[in-house]
């Protein structure tokens, strides 16, 4: 189980409650993932690996990966009983395929209607995306600048155009939206916040992006690998709820 601190702004989730959901899932999803696989030719179906891994045995000692929640931009309303915490990479095809499927049917019946916030954390890959890392620091100041408004509709500018991606796209695009941020991204003044995210996606199971922990009202944690299918989503949110 995980354990929600409101006062703090944290959520704790443990390991043992991550690889109990995640063998849950597996079994689950087993179908419709190789269904994914053979479309798509094989290899890594859904999402983008940091390395090949293989399976390993469950952690002999418990440990607890302590979520921020206090300074990350949160989509829907704070309040909202179920959190989906979102491990993602700007320059990554499945964050961006993600974005472009799930994610709007998640906003649509869940987020819009007060059910789920959706909180949205760094986790650039930066071996195979390297403008992953310019972009993350890009949106955070946006963000700084105009608040968590201002950097969802620079978020979106981002998934929308990842083809585009370069240093001075990021710029052009956030003095589109009325802000100037070449001194704060030149400066790499959010590096270590990015830096931080990453820490925390890998220490909380994250092998791959994006890579996604929906938290319900009592603790619980669902964790999802990959652009799965909205229904894939739909099922750990309604289990969550």
């Amino acid at each position: 189980m995980s354990e929600k601190n409101s006062n703090s702004g944290t959520i704790t989730l443990r390991k043992d409650s991550l690889w109990k959901y995640s063998t849950f899932l597996l079994l689950a999803l087993v179908v419709i993932i190789g269904f994914v696989a053979f479309r798509d030719g094989g290899g890594s179906p859904t999402g983008n690996l940091i390395a090949p891994t293989t399976p390993t045995a469950l952690p002999t000692q418990l440990s607890q990966v302590k979520v921020n929640m206090g300074d990350a931009p949160i989509l829907g309303d704070s309040n909202a009983p179920v959190t989906i915490i979102e491990y993602s990479d700007f320059q990554c095809p499945f964050c961006g395929r993600f974005y472009s499927n799930a994610l709007a049917s998640i906003k649509t019946q869940y987020i819009d209607t007060g059910k789920v916030k959706l909180v949205f954390k760094d986790f650039p890959l930066t071996s195979i995306h390297p403008m992953a890392q310019p972009a993350a620091e890009a949106s955070r100041c946006v963000r700084k600048q105009g608040g968590d408004d201002a950097y969802w509709v620079y978020h979106d500018q981002i998934f929308e155009n990842q083809g585009s991606l370069s240093t001075t796209t990021l710029k052009q695009w956030a003095k589109d939206l009325g802000y100037n941020i070449d001194s704060c991204l030149d400066s790499e003044e959010m590096s270590s916040a990015v830096q931080k995210d990453l820490a925390e996606a890998t220490a909380a199971g994250g092998q791959g992006t994006p890579y996604i922990v929906v938290v319900s009202s009592d603790g619980s944690t669902i964790p999802i690998s990959g652009a799965q299918p909205f229904n894939v989503f739909q099922q750990a949110i309604e289990a969550s709820l």
